[in-house]
């Protein structure tokens, strides 16, 4: 087309009704702009082929507006092609909406990243601060974190307060916390749920509890879960079973089974059995085994039901719960199935990490796994993590100097002396972001069975 590299048509006054016959007659003697708002009037009356008739007369001429208008329009009819050809059009013009447009098609219609990249960077440079998103989250799934940190610079100062808590989590990674803060907080301020939530964390994290509150508060007014299950365990810390309740209630509600059992625990101290029914009973069919467990004590004690009581124990037992293996054995042999209990009884499985862990290190496991999660990562498994860092805590805690803490653990445990330096190194980087990089998933695994054979050596339950 020859228009293309023209400086863009001034903008172009709203159609009427009753102007037709006016830019009916402007449009057939060859004005673009008459034609692009004719094009405009039909569409109002929602006729889109008459429409597309004039835009397109319009772009031919050399109308900016009419070929973006075009591109849309083939967009939203299924014939991509021509959507690329009118989008290719006007982008090439500098319009930077259309370059957004065109490149989001060529990226996840046609794959092909490093054209839509193209032309994300100049609708970046001509302002757009989506495409500015959408090209940080392109360079950081190439490993261009300097490049995704000025995109998403560029994007949050345009106001994404998405990209604001993405900044903020490229900072935790890399140990930087006085920009890490300063995104969340930008966030924060921005009404993003997620990065008042993080703040709240990193607070905790840091050992600042009071501050924490005031974020997970913030981040609950946009019905953050997390947050709400945060505040049911600050108001829990301080024996406030009633506020603890509704915040743990709050959580359940959005099938957090964690949240679920620990609203069910809540519940049986309040003395609201049929409450406590209800959540031990959703989390233990959400497959949680500790609330199965429970489930199946609470049907027995309260309402004498033996054999729901063996069900929801079966159910646990089988998820490697050692306490409802041991009931479970206990009931069969009540009811005379000897064989089977005698199988549950000899052989069941271990006690699980049954220790709480400190807020302070939760909340570092939650980041963690928050940062391993972003752009489609496989996230590391916080309940993993807690018992890592809870572990070294538990196992560490009876040591004064803790100048030589590897050789004292590998001494009193008998547990190979590189393996107990790994675990050392994984819970270092979860501290202390950015001194490493994240564990995969398959390290955690590793340096988890490490921490479960220390307790085990040292006899730690």
């Amino acid at each position: 087309m020859a228009w293309q590299g023209e400086a863009p048509a001034p903008s172009v006054p709203a159609p009427r009704v009753g102007d037709e016959a006016e830019l009916l007659a402007a449009a057939r003697e060859g004005d673009a702009q008459a034609a692009h708002r004719l094009g405009k009037l039909y569409a109002q009356y929602g006729d889109r082929a008459a429409a597309k008739l004039w835009w397109e007369r319009a772009a031919r001429l050399g109308n900016v507006d009419s070929a973006y208008n075009l591109g849309v329009w083939h967009e939203q009819h299924g014939t991509l092609e021509e959507a690329v050809t009118w989008y290719e059009a006007a982008a090439s013009t500098g319009d930077a909406e259309a370059a957004t447009n065109l490149a989001t098609i060529l990226l996840e219609q046609r794959g092909d990243v490093a054209a839509a990249r193209v032309w994300y960077e100049s609708a970046a440079l001509a302002g757009s601060r989506t495409a500015a998103r959408r090209l940080a989250l392109l360079c950081e799934e190439e490993g261009e974190q300097a490049a995704a940190r000025e995109w998403h610079r560029q994007a949050a100062a345009g106001g994404d307060v998405a990209s604001a808590h993405d900044l903020g989590f490229l900072a935790y990674s890399a140990g930087d916390d006085e920009e890490t803060v300063r995104w969340w907080e930008c966030g924060a301020r921005g009404g993003h749920a997620d990065s008042a939530y993080c703040m709240g964390l990193y607070l905790h994290a840091s050992r600042d509890p009071e501050g924490a509150e005031a974020y997970y508060r913030l981040a609950a007014k946009n019905e953050h879960p997390g947050a709400a299950s945060r505040l049911g365990g600050v108001a829990l810390s301080r024996g406030d079973l009633r506020a603890a309740r509704a915040w743990f209630e709050q959580a359940a509600g959005a099938g957090r089974v964690e949240d679920q059992r620990m609203a069910g625990f809540v519940c049986v101290e309040l003395g609201d059995t049929s409450a406590a029914s209800h959540w031990f009973g959703r989390a233990a069919a959400g497959g949680d085994a500790e609330s199965a467990f429970n489930y199946g004590l609470l049907l027995i004690a309260e309402y004498g039901d033996l054999a729901g009581g063996q069900h929801w124990f079966r159910q646990a037992a089988r998820a490697g719960h050692h306490a409802a293996a041991v009931e479970l054995g206990g009931l069969l042999s009540v009811a005379g199935r000897h064989g089977e209990a005698q199988a549950w009884l000899s052989d069941p499985p271990p006690p699980a990490w049954g220790r709480p862990t400190e807020p302070e290190l939760t909340a570092r496991a939650e980041l963690a796994a928050a940062a391993t999660g972003r752009g489609g990562g496989v996230a590391l498994d916080v309940a993993d993590l807690a018992e890592v860092l809870g572990t070294w805590d538990v196992v560490t805690r009876p040591l004064h100097d803790h100048t030589d803490v590897i050789g004292w653990l590998v001494r009193r445990s008998g547990v190979h002396a590189s393996a107990v330096e790994h675990l050392a190194s994984v819970r270092g980087t979860l501290l202390r972001p950015g001194s490493a990089p994240w564990p995969s998933p398959g390290e955690l695994q590793h340096v988890l069975a490490t921490a479960r054979d220390l307790r085990r050596r040292l006899g730690v339950r």
